[in-house]
């Protein structure tokens, strides 16, 4: 397979190559080998994509929406054309299965499909006044945008950002992972190809802490989109503060699945056994916290360990591989600490807890009984690991859903419509799934609450989160 680093910096028009600048070693994560060096952005480096990015944003903002739309769905048609190739390239660089991979880039197309169209009715309002005068609502791209995506779902993060930014008329700088530049590499070119001007939509790597300092602090950006974990969050938006700068935070979470006593139990075993293990666990919203009621906790438990055993570990890459590594060298102990210290004070090891011989892998690991002293009830494992309490009643359920500063997603499993209802509603959670994992679609609002973050992604709700609001009166 061809891997090359020549794709690394795209800045005001052309691609930018290792010379004179530091690099990261790109690493295969399910065989530890050296893929390639990325060249990694110079303060120069940013300091021209600002003035480009500003330029950029002049130009597109003017641009009907209509023409911004049949640009946004050639970039979603060179997604599908090219999705087996950027499929590939994120499995090796990033290590989730080939079916897998191919699911995240053709959501990519989705995304800049339903952006597209969107944009076209953000209509704005018109307000009743008397005879001869108007009042008008208008909705206004927000201004450059500073986008910042992670390494577990590296193209569909970026994307659901890029997409939004572009359909609002903004103009947006992306920084993606320094683990996957080859696959968000890929989808830039189908950006680049289908027609969006190089310095409306730009694309940097390098060290996260430099670059969000210098993007943030420029009066350029106008809006700072971030998708990772509670520190870093919180430490951007301090960084936007001082700029008083829009920000959209989708931050961690720790999502609970209630499995109450009337459910469809095949299928809550079924779904929650595949669900969690999607992308070794690495996903915000990944299904962790198991609260099972007591009169199907031991067949639940017994079902899911079950299925659990069967998932194939292996190369992304090869046939047959349900779960692949984790993303970097980093989580495979982080997990392994979490483990032995949920064992050491009590829980039960059903499956897995073990690291592989080679790569970045761990076992999909089931542990029931855990005690509510272990970290891991407290602090997101983002790994392939299942962790299974009993309850008794509604409210010690929801209780126990609702105690940690997390509320990004929850789910529930349960056949009785009026008992789903008040879980919905109980829930202090951004998303909630009922009967379902699916809670991430182009059309629907995905984010937080609490620590989770704020604002969203997806939907009008995230389209909205571009424009800023412009009142227009006549006299």
């Amino acid at each position: 397979m061809s891997y090359t680093t020549d794709l690394g910096l795209y800045i005001d028009g052309s691609w930018r190559t290792g010379e004179g600048r530091d690099t990261h070693s790109v690493i295969n994560p399910a065989t530890g080998e050296t893929l390639a060096e990325l060249p990694l952005a110079t303060v120069a480096d940013l300091d021209e994509a600002l003035a480009a990015t500003a330029k950029g944003f002049a130009q597109w903002r003017t641009v009907d929406v209509n023409a911004r739309a049949a640009i946004l769905h050639k970039v979603a048609d060179h997604i599908r054309e090219r999705a087996e190739t950027i499929a590939v390239l994120l499995t090796t660089e990033q290590g989730k299965p080939l079916a897998e991979a191919r699911t995240e880039v053709l959501s990519c197309a989705a995304q800049f499909d339903y952006f597209a169209e969107e944009a076209k009715r953000s209509y704005g309002r018109v307000l009743v006044r008397p005879t001869g005068q108007r009042a008008v609502v208008l909705k206004q791209p927000v201004g450059p945008v500073a986008a910042f995506s992670p390494w577990n779902f590296p193209v569909n993060l970026m994307c659901k950002k890029m997409a939004a930014a572009l359909a609002a008329g903004c103009s947006i700088i992306a920084k993606p992972p320094e683990e996957t530049p080859a696959s968000t590499s890929a989808i830039m070119q189908c950006v680049i190809d289908g027609g969006v001007p190089g310095n409306v939509a730009q694309l940097v790597y390098g060290v996260p802490d430099m670059v969000s300092r210098h993007l943030i602090a420029s009066p350029i950006i106008r809006k700072v989109s971030f998708t990772g974990s509670v520190p870093v969050g919180k430490h951007l938006l301090k960084l936007a503060a001082d700029g008083v700068k829009r920000t959209t935070m989708e931050l961690g979470g720790h999502a609970p699945v209630l499995i109450f006593d009337d459910c469809d139990l095949e299928k809550a075993i079924n779904l929650s056994a595949t669900t969690k293990f999607r992308n070794a666990g690495q996903v915000c919203i990944s299904p962790t916290r198991f609260y099972v009621q007591e009169g199907v906790y031991d067949r639940f438990v017994a079902g899911f360990a079950a299925h659990t055993k069967q998932i194939k570990v292996g190369n992304g890459l090869e046939a047959g591989t349900i779960m692949g590594p984790l993303a970097n060298a980093r989580r495979p102990s982080a997990i392994a600490d979490l483990v032995e210290d949920a064992t050491s004070k009590g829980a039960n090891l059903l499956t897995g807890g073990s690291r592989g011989n080679h790569g970045f892998f761990f076992t999909p690991t089931v542990l029931s009984d855990v005690p509510m002293s272990a970290k891991v009830m407290d602090d997101e494992p983002f790994g392939p690991v299942a962790l299974m309490r009993p309850f008794k009643t509604f409210d010690e359920a929801i209780e126990q859903a609702n105690r940690l500063p997390f509320g990004l997603a929850a789910y529930a499993f349960t056949e009785n419509a009026r008992q789903a209802n008040l879980v919905a509603d109980a829930l202090d959670t951004g998303m909630v799934g009922l009967n379902s994992f699916v809670i991430s679609m182009p059309d629907a609002p995905f984010g937080g609450v609490k620590e989770s973050g704020f604002g969203s992604e997806g939907g009008p709700e995230g389209l909205d989160s571009y424009y800023v609001t412009k009142a227009v009166h006549q006299y």
